[in-house]
């Protein structure tokens, strides 16, 4: 039977990596990058290769091995594992790179920071202040080769060959036969007299100096260089002297030293000290601190070397979101960290963290997601979308708070692109729809309509076709003017998605109607859709062949390159709409003031008015704008627009009693459509002058304003739509043209004028007859309902108390 020997370096976890040492400390020991073969993670390895001849260096090296081997703590190299043969030595630390080559490649990148010099220093004497005054132990050997740098930049005291008890108990210091070394000794040793007077550190904290020299100056020639400090920063440079002076009884003690430094003005008195002392100490901060702390990171990470904040940072971030309930305040430190982080690094370390956020129920955590959403969107693929985070996310719709619900409509349109069918078309529309018919606030359902328009084209070609001429009609409609604005512009940014006759049937009727609209914004708005859609049915007049071209994106998928032309005015909505809107939900986020000044526009027929619209408004006055009904295909659109979201708008009961009540502009409405039934007959026998002229005498151009039901005040500093003196002529040199449309002559007005100045004339000869027509209206209407409830009651019959009803 055979018997093999185990090979201890085979067996050994870990492996070199085979290439040229990095270096190491003059001597014997050579450094290696290394890899654990389980899990291939970065190690360094120190191997000594034992020779024969060489036992007083062999004995040093077993030394330092058990020295490496028992010391622990965070600014000495941290030791994992070690190999022991006759042969070799091997000694498994942290990844490290010698500080030389670390100094030479931050050169090399653009220059080494004081901050980071200043915490890599700070490091070392704090290390050489536990050997001395922890320990009772002399380093013996503190120079830049004994120097190393992890990957988060953290500076470790490595070099512990030559280290001595400094109560004598292991006999004097080991000799180093290393000149290389040697010109680090302090002037005193040289006197073998021993009438010198010095304290256990005062040769480390001179090696200390020269290491610091060497820092800021490059290698050391030879110690009479240490009288000129060179590059050392000034606020520095009294330290480094008293470390370097000729006296070693005046040396500071490593403690001292740094509180020195850390003195108001000092050079270890900066912002990026006190982070790292606070992270090694967070542990066991009170949560009011850590709070504080982490809502102040964010100002200071940017100043900060990156790969201290990928290696460093991050993690604390991390344990303090998973175990310390540290909320909100981390994310914003968290995503600016992910920027140093690769894709592959930030789908493992980042997006869990993300995901598992969306499912907090905590406000402020859910809406600073939502706001920087953008930092991590594009990290996230569909499958978690879909089915980890939409779902969370949707519920931001529901929300009280406004501000939530705004950012959440905002987040769509990052979103969309990656939501599926279901998701996209049918949930996401729902809450649309929703939002944008009953909310509350004038800003949300406006960027309600904003985002419509730009993530109209990820849209199915059934859905765009269904949903997006009913949602911006509905815009154009609301009380808030800025609503209406984003309405025209959700036509124009989506206007490749439209056929020729629906942009002639559908959307030009709607646009017509807002160029009499009483804000000034809005009109300019329309005149300028209303031109852009008339280019296009003009081409395709002239030109038919161009048909197919201008509506081939009409049918199509839903694609994000459509409508390439449109994102401007997608991005104009964006930028002049939404800016606005978020302003006026921080100041005012309970109520929608905006819109007390905006005049109640008419709800579509058979549609209950909204409790938010019911404001103050400017009284009925006769130079007011009066708005043109639509005809027969308009108003079959607008009722589409209105079963938009497929809600329950209640009977028609509910809805004619809630209209009946706006006095001013339902009883002209109600004439109107009386007038307009009657006349249908024979309106095609007219000129065009004549029907003009009727459209005005049946009073079709009419809008009054809504009766305020209580006064209130508007904000400081509003102005309301009556200031505008829409009446009369404007007071400034450069008037609005379209107030000149109410001031209206005395004269009576020619017959063959299209309407130039007959407006008023014709409104003031009808309001009577139209007052009184509705006010026998309603009275009818009401002796109808009492009448019915009476029958209803004498058929039930009264019953008495007790008494059973019988089959």
């Amino acid at each position: 039977m055979w018997f093999f020997a185990r090979d201890p370096v085979r067996d050994f976890p870990f492996e070199l990596i085979p290439e040229p040492p990095e270096g190491g400390p003059p001597g014997p020991w050579a450094l290696h990058r290394g890899r654990k073969k389980a899990t291939g993670s970065p190690v360094s390895i120190f191997v000594y290769d034992v020779k024969p001849g060489a036992e007083e260096q062999t004995q040093v090296a077993k030394a330092a091995f058990k020295r490496l081997k028992t010391l622990r703590h965070p600014n000495i190299l941290a030791y994992i594992d070690g190999l022991e043969t006759e042969k070799c030595l091997h000694v498994v630390t942290e990844a490290v790179t010698p500080l030389g080559i670390y100094l030479k490649a931050r050169v090399e990148a653009g220059g080494l920071k004081e901050l980071e010099i200043s915490w890599g220093l700070h490091q070392i004497v704090k290390a050489l202040s536990f050997l001395v005054n922890d320990c009772s132990l002399i380093h013996n050997n503190v120079c830049m080769a004994a120097v190393f740098v992890d990957r988060a930049g953290e500076w470790k005291l490595g070099g512990l060959d030559y280290m001595y008890s400094a109560q004598g108990n292991g006999g004097g210091p080991p000799r180093k036969g290393i000149p290389e070394l040697e010109q680090y000794d302090p002037p005193e040793l040289a006197d073998s007299s021993g009438r010198v007077v010095r304290e256990k550190w005062s040769a480390d904290m001179w090696r200390l100096g020269c290491l610091i020299w060497e820092v800021f100056n490059g290698p050391l020639p030879r110690a009479a260089a240490l009288r000129n400090p060179g590059k050392i920063p000034k606020s520095l440079v009294p330290h480094y002297c008293e470390l370097v002076g000729a006296n070693p009884k005046m040396r500071p003690n490593p403690a001292r030293f740094l509180q020195n430094c850390r003195a108001p003005g000092g050079f270890m008195n900066n912002r990026f000290v006190e982070t790292n002392l606070f992270l090694e100490e967070i542990q066991i901060k009170e949560p009011a601190e850590k709070q504080k702390f982490f809502q102040e990171l964010s100002k200071s990470l940017d100043a900060f070397p990156e790969d201290f904040c990928r290696h460093k940072v991050l993690p604390q971030l991390l344990t303090a979101f998973e175990f310390g309930n540290a909320g909100a305040v981390v994310l914003t430190p968290l995503f600016k960290v992910g920027k140093f982080l690769s894709a592959e690094e930030y789908q493992q370390k980042i997006i869990p963290v993300v995901v598992k956020m969306f499912s907090s129920t905590d406000r402020a955590m859910r809406i600073r997601l939502l706001q920087q959403m953008e930092q991590f969107i594009q990290y996230l693929d569909e499958p978690t979308v879909n089915t980890q985070i939409f779902p969370h996310v949707v519920h931001g719709f529901l929300d009280t708070n406004p501000a939530i619900r705004e950012q959440t409509v905002k987040s769509m349109l990052l979103l969309a692109p990656k939501l599926n069918e279901a998701n996209l078309n049918v949930e996401l529309m729902k809450h649309f729809a929703r939002l944008q018919a009953k909310d509350e606030q004038g800003p949300i359902r406006c960027n309600t309509t904003v985002c419509l328009g730009k993530i109209g084209s990820y849209l199915s070609a059934s859905t765009r076709h269904r949903v997006l001429t009913s949602a911006f009609s509905r815009a154009t409609k609301d009380p808030f003017a800025p609503s209406r604005v984003a309405g025209v512009l959700g036509f124009a940014a989506t206007h490749n998605l439209y056929s020729m006759n629906d942009c002639a049937h559908k959307i030009l009727p709607v646009l017509c109607s807002l160029t009499v609209d009483p804000e000034k914004s809005v009109r300019d708005q329309a005149f300028k859709a209303i031109r852009s859609f008339l280019s296009k049915l003009e081409s395709v007049s002239e030109d038919p062949t161009q048909l197919e071209e201008v509506e081939k994106d009409v049918h199509a998928a839903s694609s994000p390159g459509m409508g390439g032309a449109a994102a401007s005015w997608a991005g104009w909505a964006v930028t002049g709409v939404s800016s606005l809107t978020s302003k006026l939900i921080r100041s005012h986020p309970t109520t929608a003031p905006t819109e007390t000044n905006i005049p109640q526009r008419p709800t579509p027929e058979g549609v209950p008015a909204l409790a938010s619209t019911a404001v103050p408004a400017t009284p009925t006055t006769s130079g007011h704008w009066e708005t043109q009904e639509e005809d027969k295909d308009t108003a079959e659109d607008s009722s589409a627009a209105d079963r938009w979201d497929d809600e329950d708008w209640g009977s028609l009961e509910e809805a004619e009693s809630v209209l009946a009540q706006q006095d001013d502009w339902s009883t002209r409405g109600q004439v109107s459509r009386a007038s307009q039934v009657s006349n249908s007959d024979h309106k095609s026998s007219k000129s065009p002058e004549s029907d003009w002229s009727s459209w005005e005498a049946e009073g079709s151009w009419e809008q009054g304003w809504q009766e305020p039901s209580s006064q209130e005040p508007p904000p400081e500093g509003t102005r309301l739509a009556s200031e505008y003196n829409w009446g009369g002529p404007e007071s400034s040199d450069k008037g609005d043209p379209f107030a000149t449309l109410s001031a209206r002559p005395s004269t009576q007005p020619r017959p063959d004028s299209w309407g130039e100045d007959n407006w008023e004339g014709l409104e003031t000869e009808s309001r009577q007859v139209k007052a009184e027509l509705a006010r026998k209206k309603r009275e009818e209407r009401r002796r109808e309902m009492e009448a019915k409830r009476a029958e209803r009651k004498v058929a039930k019959g009264p019953m008495k108390l007790g008494a059973r009803k019988l089959d």
